[in-house]
């Protein structure tokens, strides 16, 4: 069961383990100074189909084929699936994982899917309504840029505080059963908004979320950054990274020796031209089925917070001059 401490920080009394994981994505990623991590990298970003919103699709579907694959499962095994993307309407998921016949819940949470996919999925699996779901999420380069900037045949000039959204997908299946690598709690978001409504600079909108976040959940806790192995934000990049730990360190919050970010880590800045890093919804996903829980599987690492971040805004918003409000789902990943 689930116990909810404050602020919507959560425990959880009842086991849920991790019982696989898998990411899958592009060349450029795979290049990256991750590449060796990752369980698929697919060279055609198109992955053979008509239309980057269905290479997008094709994505997540291998993803979760490798993780029922890995944990020994078949799909009928699957009771749930919570997944999201950022396409209009999260096409991506929908076309992509209807050929499953899973029960489904669609979520948006811009980048910060992939958190929220897992706790939404370790709170049901811990009430009993179900034994085993998945978290998904995925992003396409070519799919964000279209929805969202600049159509690509324009070569629009990149800003030094933009980021490079990933294509790329990762998918978690959660079990209610003891195993190595468990969902100890987690933390739920909540809006914030300072402002800022600079569509290249998405690390300075989010950070503001990510340290209430964090904040929040290590003082509900009784926790502190030592606690932790790693505290892992979801995309903030190199901007927004600098811009979070200045924010928690007023704060009387010091986490510069535990604060990693998927977005930082995914490309090589020097060499792949990502400026201040990665983004989308696949970034944190892929980078926490690719290279985190492998870590605390092999009991490299014990505790880990990851918080994935995600600016909750759309095109239309913009458009009508509204800045771009943000949040950060938190999960406490602990290895037993």
């Amino acid at each position: 069961m689930a116990e909810f401490i404050s602020e919507g920080v959560f425990s959880l009394s009842s086991p849920v383990s991790v019982r696989s994981y898998a990411s899958v994505v592009g060349k450029k990623e795979g290049e990256g100074p991750l590449g060796q991590c990752f369980d698929e990298i697919v060279q055609d970003s198109h992955f053979g189909k008509d239309t980057w919103e269905q290479a997008e699709s094709r994505f997540q579907l291998e993803a979760v084929s490798h993780a029922v694959r890995k944990a020994g499962m078949t799909k009928e095994d699957l009771q749930l699936i919570c997944s999201g993307d950022l396409i209009n309407q999260c096409i991506g998921s929908t076309f992509g994982l209807r050929e499953l016949g899973i029960p489904f819940l669609g979520l948006y949470g811009a980048c910060s899917t992939m958190a929220e996919g897992l706790i939404i999925s370790s709170l049901i699996t811990a009430s009993g309504a179900v034994k085993t779901a998945a978290a998904v999420t995925s992003s396409h380069f070519s799919t964000a840029e279209r929805q969202f900037r600049f159509p690509l045949s324009y070569g629009g000039q990149r800003t030094p505080t933009s980021q490079w959204t990933c294509t790329a997908a990762g998918a978690v299946i959660l079990s209610a059963c003891e195993g190595k690598v468990r969902i100890a709690g987690g933390c739920i978001g909540r809006i914030a908004d300072m402002g800022i409504s600079d569509i290249n600079n998405m690390g300075s909108a989010m950070a503001p979320a990510a340290a209430d976040t964090i904040r929040r959940y290590l003082i509900s806790t009784g926790t502190s950054p030592a606690d932790y192995d790693c505290i892992v934000t979801g995309d903030l990049g190199s901007v927004g990274s600098s811009l979070l730990k200045d924010v928690l360190l007023k704060q009387g919050i010091d986490i510069s020796a535990q604060h990693l970010d998927c977005g930082a880590m995914i490309f090589d800045p020097d060499t792949q031209d990502t400026h201040c890093g990665g983004s989308g919804c696949g970034c944190s996903a892929s980078v926490l089925c690719g290279h985190f829980l492998p870590a605390l599987e092999k009991g490299d690492m014990k505790n880990i917070l990851f918080a994935a971040t995600g600016a909750l805004m759309s095109p239309m918003s913009l458009q009508q001059g509204e800045s771009i409000p943000a949040i950060a789902h938190l999960v406490h990943f602990s290895r037993r």
